[in-house]
């Protein structure tokens, strides 16, 4: 056999090798250049890894309706992906957004906001994400991932935006509650847009955060009043307990606990920024001086039972006994239920208030008059007793009333005047400075109240008005001030300045009494100069009634927090008069 080898053969090899060679390096080349380019042009990477995906009307309604938990977004769902050409939110470039990881960094903190994490864990996302990192490679099965992945962010976020924006309980839904304050109108699909910022917005959507600093408050002393319930609550004082400044008790010591902590308790942060040491009461824990006996009932301890007092709408008297014990003893159990429903109701309110508006906190029997989104001043209010409740909504200011008539309802008529009416009608009305008239205003007319069958008068047959005359013995004082509702509920004077000085002030039949009636007369009317305070007063004194029309309707709310945290992180505690917490209580934790 020739082993000899041939030149042509030669040549082949020679060729086949230097054409390998070439072709391995070409495509190594080739191979740097695209992770080069890939890292240099944004979109490189879903143009390797194709188009990213869309939906359609009908797998949204598909996806959100599979799931119970979202049946109620599907609104909300619906409206965003309408709006962005159904395009996915949460993707870009085939890679979750960073806004998916706050929001369910949120979520596992709901807690903090009173509400319950689990409620919005409704997908297992860590097991989504583990399945769309394996199917890279199966663009089918990625795409599908990503739509189901999307949608499924999207119900959770409205989901828990609805609870934290719009609260958990409907309290239109819920009779005992009664709250028909004008409610929050967020548009969630826009604030889901501003997280995603593909939309500008002047409320903190972007931040996950909540759009009343004082709802922020509260936040804050729920956490404070957890950890006092980790650490084991607050002492409670003996039933029997009756103190005074100066008295020396073993009871003390326990007050002093309750309300300045122990003495080795640290003090309160110098730092305004830093959160100051947690308090068993409503303000944060002091350090007793360490000359002071335990057990005498010395004057910081007074200072401070007094404080608490105050901050509770009690006589700030600094005797502990009676009410103000029974409110040292409330369980701190109680406390951050409290807290955690009138968190509630800040979701409730409206997303902004109007610069200039009146605020009657219906528990706390007072009046806030706000100008400039800052309180001018406010003054003591009395509200309707436990079966006459002052109703909580809001409307607007229309009119100031000086020297008004007051229009006797018929219930009183029905149950307080029938009888006497009945007996000496004439003698009656004119010992009670009344008449009964036809018609309104200017244009009614006196009728003989002996014409009248009293024995037999109701709503449905009684086509009169029987009012009380301007002057001392009117019920509505001087002044009145109306902003017209189904409920005829008011504002107005009385004559019974005395009330005033009362802690719990439930004594109307539910409209609002105010202590210095000229004083808002004055306000209300500021932009009107002819309406000097002189003016008013002389106006008042001809006790001819006198209708005056605001330039501007004013806004009124009525509204119900039995909760609040001051601007220095104090908190104010009032009682449930209505019982309107314990209802919303009902409704929300169960």
């Amino acid at each position: 056999m020739n082993l000899a080898i041939r030149p042509s053969f030669l040549t082949t090899l020679l060729f086949w090798v230097l054409s390998l060679t070439l072709l391995t390096s070409t495509t190594s080349c080739s191979q740097d250049q695209k992770a080069k380019i890939q890292n240099a042009i944004p979109g490189a990477l879903t143009k390797e890894r194709g188009p990213q995906p869309t939906l359609d009307s009908v797998y949204v309604v598909r996806a959100m309706t599979a799931e119970p938990a979202f049946k109620g977004q599907l609104v909300w769902a619906k409206k965003f992906y309408r709006e962005r050409g159904f395009k996915l939110g949460w993707f870009h470039d085939h890679e979750v957004v960073p806004q998916a990881k706050t929001m369910l960094e949120v979520i596992n903190k709901a807690a903090d906001e009173g509400l319950n994490p689990k409620d919005y864990k409704i997908k297992d996302f860590d097991k989504l994400f583990a399945e769309l990192d394996k199917a890279q490679s199966d663009t089918t099965k990625r795409n599908a991932l990503e739509k189901e992945i999307d949608v499924s962010l999207s119900g959770t976020y409205f989901k828990w935006a609805s609870d934290f924006y719009r609260g958990i309980v409907d309290p239109r839904q819920v009779k005992d509650i009664d709250w028909n304050v004008k409610r929050n109108k967020i548009k969630l699909h826009k604030a889901l847009m501003t997280i995603l910022k593909e939309r500008d917005s002047t409320y903190p959507y972007y931040q996950f955060e909540p759009l009343h600093p004082e709802y922020e408050r509260l936040k804050k002393a729920l956490a404070e009043y957890r950890s006092i319930q980790r650490n084991g609550s607050w002492p409670v004082l003996p039933a029997t307990t009756k103190l005074k400044p100066g008295d020396v008790s073993p009871v003390v010591a326990l007050l002093r606990k309750r309300l300045l902590g122990d003495k080795a308790a640290p003090a309160p942060a110098a730092n305004p920024t830093e959160t100051p040491a947690v308090a068993v009461s409503n303000t944060p824990v002091g350090t007793a001086p360490a000359a002071a006996p335990a057990e005498k009932y010395d004057a910081e301890l007074a200072n401070a039972v007094k404080a608490f007092q105050q901050q509770n709408g009690l006589a700030s008297n600094g005797i502990v006994s009676g009410e103000t014990l029974k409110v040292l003893n409330v369980p701190v159990d109680h406390r951050i239920n409290q807290i955690i429903v009138n968190m509630e109701r800040w979701r409730w309110i409206p997303k902004r208030f109007e610069p200039n508006y009146l605020l009657v906190n219906i528990p706390d029997y007072t009046l806030h008059v706000v100008e400039d989104n800052k309180e001018a001043f406010n003054m003591r209010v009395i509200v309707g007793k436990t079966l006459n409740a002052t109703p909580v909504f809001s409307d607007k200011m229309e009119y100031v009333v000086l020297a008004p008539y007051w229009n006797v309802p018929m219930s009183i008529i029905q149950k307080e005047l029938r009888p006497k009416l009945i007996a000496d009608p004439v003698g009656t009305l004119n010992r009670l400075d009344m008449e009964v008239v036809k018609g309104w205003g200017r244009k009614a007319t006196p009728i003989d109240p002996t014409t009248i069958d009293w024995a037999n008068v109701d709503q449905s047959n009684f086509k009169y008005t029987v009012r009380r005359r301007p002057g001392p013995k009117n019920d509505l004082g001087d002044a009145k001030f109306i902003f017209p509702n189904s409920q005829d509920i008011y504002l107005h004077d009385t004559p019974h300045d005395e009330l005033f000085s009362q802690g719990k002030r439930g004594f109307s039949h539910g409209c609002v009494r105010v202590q210095d009636p000229i004083k808002l007369a004055e306000y209300l009317l500021r932009d009107r100069p002819e309406w000097d305070r002189q003016t008013i007063l002389d106006t008042i004194a001809t006790h001819r009634e006198k209708y005056i029309t605001l330039k501007e309707k004013l806004p009124v709310y009525l509204v119900y927090f039995t909760a609040w945290a001051d601007e220095n992180g104090t908190m104010h505690f009032r009682e449930d008069i209505y019982g309107h917490d314990k209802a919303l209580a009902k409704e929300y934790f169960d």
